[in-house]
């Protein structure tokens, strides 16, 4: 069985295109939570749009990059990298990441490249956006920090990219929390048409396909976004000055054509880099995460939120639950949720 999360925003979307978009998930194995620093009781529980701002951002050189990224609680914590996805940014832990530093967790959370103030070191490095690239980005910014292990967490992008560092570098990721699930791609998989219900939910995907689309997108990227927030979070009341701090990151010079490649690269109508060959050539074999995992449904996933399509591709510890009354933004819209998941998953590793 799975643990059902009631939200007092109760709702289930239940359309065929979240259903397909969103990852399905397993059993529940109960479990008391227990980190090297606290129990999970003892978390303060966050309340949505309680910080505004995380203070100043932190610059390094990381492989590819310069990667800008927010850093809150103790150097010598237990590290917790948090991952956000798209089009959001590091905001959506700006509730998350104080809770954890409260609880003596050292709390990561960095703009993925094309976001905020992550920057290309080289004008020559091509804009790529697959999958493999930007979970390599993760192991980079690690070495630089000198991190060698981590809790990794993430939704949307950030959770296909914490499970990828979960399945191709176990030795690196303590643990998983990831929202939706199992998301790694599967290029072959994602020829396959789906039934047209599901089809019109990714009509942003085909529009971004064609050069209107990215001229589109170039042009009305705020508006564009803030109606990805509406459609992906029905019940999330959230205001301008919430939405306006993250669309800030959109204005990174590489923002367009990071999306742009990533969504035409996950249909095959846009080539990945040879370099990541190999380590694609694994993810197409759908490995199976053996790390300690919780994953999180919410109204997103529609139907798939019972996780039972995904339950073999976890073989280690693993929990699984639902927040109904909740959108896409699991982090932002449900702090709290999303830090005990954290807190838990850092027990199941004890």
């Amino acid at each position: 069985m799975s643990e059902h999360i009631n939200h007092p925003r109760r709702r289930f979307l239940g359309t065929a295109a979240t259903t397909i978009a969103a990852a399905s998930l397993g059993v529940i194995r109960p479990a008391r939570a227990q980190s090297s620093k606290t129990q999970q009781a003892d978390v303060p529980p966050p309340k949505p749009g309680s910080h505004t701002s995380f203070g100043p951002i932190k610059q390094i050189d990381a492989g590819l990059l310069n990667v800008g990224y927010a850093e809150v609680g103790p150097t010598d914590g237990p590290v917790v990298i948090l991952l956000h996805g798209w089009p959001y940014d590091i905001h959506s832990y700006v509730d998350v990441a104080p809770s954890l530093a409260s609880a003596g967790y050292r709390a990561i959370v960095p703009y993925l490249r094309g976001y905020g103030t992550t920057r290309f070191l080289s004008s020559e490095t091509f804009r790529n956006g697959q999958q493999s690239a930007v979970a390599l980005d993760i192991i980079a910014l690690m070495d630089a920090l000198r991190i060698k292990r981590a809790i990794v967490a993430g939704f949307d992008w950030g959770s296909r990219t914490a499970a990828i560092l979960a399945a191709l570098w176990p030795d690196r990721c303590k643990a998983l929390v990831a929202v939706s699930g199992y998301l790694i791609t599967n290029l072959t998989a994602n020829l396959q048409p789906l039934p047209p219900a599901a089809e019109l939910g990714w009509w942003y995907q085909y529009y971004f396909s064609t050069e209107r689309g990215r001229l589109g997108y170039t042009k009305n990227r705020h508006d564009f976004n803030k109606l990805i927030w509406k459609i992906g979070s029905p019940k999330w009341n959230f205001d301008d000055a919430t939405f306006d701090r993250t669309a800030s990151s959109f204005d990174n010079p590489d923002h367009v054509s990071i999306v742009i490649h990533n969504y035409r690269w996950r249909l095959s109508l846009a080539k990945g880099e040879q370099r990541y060959d190999a380590l694609e050539e694994k993810l197409s074999q759908a490995p199976v995460i053996t790390v300690p995992a919780i994953t999180i449904a919410s109204d997103f996933d529609g139907a798939a939120a019972d996780g039972k399509s995904y339950a073999k591709k976890f073989s280690g510890k693993y929990s699984h639950r639902v927040l109904d009354g909740i959108g896409h933004n699991v982090p932002q819209e449900a702090p709290d949720a999303f830090v005990k998941a954290v807190v838990e998953v850092d027990g199941y590793t004890a």
